[in-house]
């Protein structure tokens, strides 16, 4: 073991720099969470979901409140056009922020019922915005409102970008969590939480066919987490998939072989790649928020 990675597969080592350490960049909140990089304004934006806040990290260390009063925003992406795309447990939506600052309703019902609470979000080069919608922000009043799911299923939806129309794409998981997409987007990786209250679930990442770019086929499970369940998820330009866990970042080949982890001193919920130089994972971890470089050339998308 090289700190901080534990080296279980060598085809590990030519993905991370072996004279780097991790850096905490952040610290003192209650649940991190849906950290999203805005290149051109180099800076990352996250949740704190209990703290009802969106934070943002500058570059030059600073870390500053971008939105108080988030509604319990949890995942957070961009679209196409660079805009903020948020899943607000609060208002269990999926909301859009414009360049001018306002904020617009994207989702929150399905066939005439409110949703339970969008979870995570990616958006797919054609526009389409696919989320997850378990229950977590309904559970309790910690991380959003306690209620009575309307929904039959915890799904997994598609909103078209022409029509707004929303899909459901899956709806055989316990507690659909993060989600992305292969790099040629015929592969849809999703994580099946739902072991974080009831252990009988396996905490494994399910993948699917994308069928004619809107739909899914072929489930079957991807890879299995060995230490906790995992939340968000990333693909980088090797086809590798990089989840959370509870002993930090797990890193599997596109077979699911376990390549390696990145050791992060708390419980990990979500990563993404960015940094100044667009070499660095991000990670949110329960009360903070960490980095670490990475061989970036190879790696980051």
């Amino acid at each position: 073991m090289i700190e901080p990675y534990q080296i279980i597969d060598p085809r590990f080592r030519d993905l991370v720099l072996a004279n780097v350490r991790l850096r905490k960049l952040s610290g003192g909140h209650l649940w991190t969470e849906g950290p999203v990089w805005f290149p051109a304004h180099q800076c990352l934006l996250f949740s704190d979901i209990p703290n009802q806040k969106i934070h943002r990290w500058m570059c030059d260390g600073s870390v500053n409140v971008f939105r108080d009063h988030s509604d319990f925003a949890n995942g957070n992406t961009t679209d196409l056009n660079g805009r903020l795309v948020t899943c607000q447990h609060g208002t269990r939506s999926v909301s859009r922020t414009e360049h001018n600052g306002s904020v617009t309703t994207l989702a929150e019902e399905f066939d005439g019922h409110r949703l339970n609470s969008p979870n995570d979000v990616v958006v797919k080069s054609d526009g389409s915005i696919w989320f997850t919608d378990p229950t977590y922000g309904i559970l309790s009043n910690y991380e959003g409102h306690k209620a009575v799911p309307e929904q039959k299923y915890n799904n997994v939806f598609r909103l078209d970008p022409a029509t707004g129309a929303l899909t459901s794409v899956a709806s055989e998981f316990q507690q659909p969590n993060g989600l992305a997409f292969s790099n040629d987007e015929k592969l849809l990786y999703i994580a099946e939480s739902g072991s974080s209250h009831d252990s009988s679930i396996p905490a494994v990442i399910r993948v699917y066919d994308v069928v004619d770019g809107n739909r899914l086929e072929n489930g079957r499970e991807f890879a299995a987490i060995d230490n906790g369940l995992p939340d968000g998820i990333r693909v980088d330009c090797r086809g590798n998939v990089w989840s959370s866990a509870a002993d930090g970042v797990h890193c599997f080949d596109r077979a699911g072989t376990l390549l390696g982890k990145i050791l992060v001193p708390e419980t990990v919920s979500n990563l993404t790649f960015g940094g100044a130089r667009g070499n660095e994972i991000l990670i949110t971890a329960t009360t903070s928020v960490y980095a670490i470089h990475v061989n970036g050339e190879a790696l980051v998308r």
